[in-house]
């Protein structure tokens, strides 16, 4: 019986050996997993510059797009032509032109001899040409001569309904008051045509003489609105008889492109 016993325990010992030899082969052929790789930038990398980041970088935002390739504080570009010597108000360059249109209408006035009252509806086109630079600096005159050549047409509608054209050139100057009011003087003589006879003229060619005030409001660089009070005198200067006259005190307004 005790015979057996030893069998049992010797055989016992033989497995728990053969046991214990399996396990730990088993444990040293068995390599260890490599860690899973890593983002560059992450915890234990490199990141770009060389160096090992503790976390991943934040992104940057990308800077905005300016599509049209110009500075964002850099002001507008103003298409408009630069008509000024200094700044708007501070008399015009020489040789600046302008194109003017007005249109308006007068009373007529008994003075020098006439004996009717010639009221008159007209139009007038203008060409302006600026002679040379401002003149007057640091004085309250200060400002530009210009030279204006006028094309003016209408109709008288009291007492009778008559046509009258006119062609005149014109002396004007500008005074430079520093603000977009610009007030100007201006005086003309020319030539006219109308239908207006007896009593107060006598043929259909006639000479007019007008002198006018007013003022233009700027209401951009190069575009400017104007009001103006106007005499107009017509006569033919003792060519023929009669010839007492037409005269016509009116207003006009307008528009003037300057480039």
């Amino acid at each position: 019986m005790k015979t057996n016993k030893s069998k049992y325990l010797a055989t016992a010992a033989v497995l728990a050996g053969v046991a214990t030899m399996t396990l730990h082969g088993a444990e040293t052929s068995v390599a260890p997993a490599p860690p899973p790789p890593s983002l560059p930038g992450a915890a234990g990398w490199p990141n770009t510059n060389g160096a090992y980041a503790g976390s991943v970088p934040a992104l940057r935002p990308l800077p905005a797009e300016n599509p049209g390739g110009a500075s964002p504080s850099a002001p507008p570009v103003s298409d408009a032509p630069d008509i000024w010597a200094d700044g708007v108000g501070n008399g015009f360059k020489a040789g600046v032109q302008s194109v003017s249109l007005s249109l308006g209408a007068g009373q007529g006035v008994h003075i020098f001899g006439g004996k009717q009252c010639h009221e008159l509806a007209l139009a007038s086109l203008s060409y302006g040409l600026m002679l040379g630079p401002v003149k007057g600096s640091d004085h309250w005159y200060r400002g530009n001569w210009e030279v204006r050549g006028e094309l003016f047409g209408g109709s008288e509608f009291a007492p009778n309904e008559e046509w009258v054209v006119g062609l005149t050139p014109h002396l004007r100057y500008n005074f430079a008051t520093g603000t977009r009011w610009v007030p100007y003087a201006d005086v003309g003589a020319g030539v006219s045509a109308t239908s207006v006879g007896p009593p107060d003229l006598s043929h259909t060619f006639e000479f007019n003489l007008q002198a006018a005030t007013g003022v233009r409001w700027f209401f951009r660089n190069n575009l400017a609105f104007s009001v103006e009070a106007r005499y107009l005198h017509m006569s033919c200067a003792g060519m023929h008889t009669p010839n007492l006259g037409l005269n016509n005190v009116g207003g006009m307004v307008g528009i003037s492109w300057f480039y």
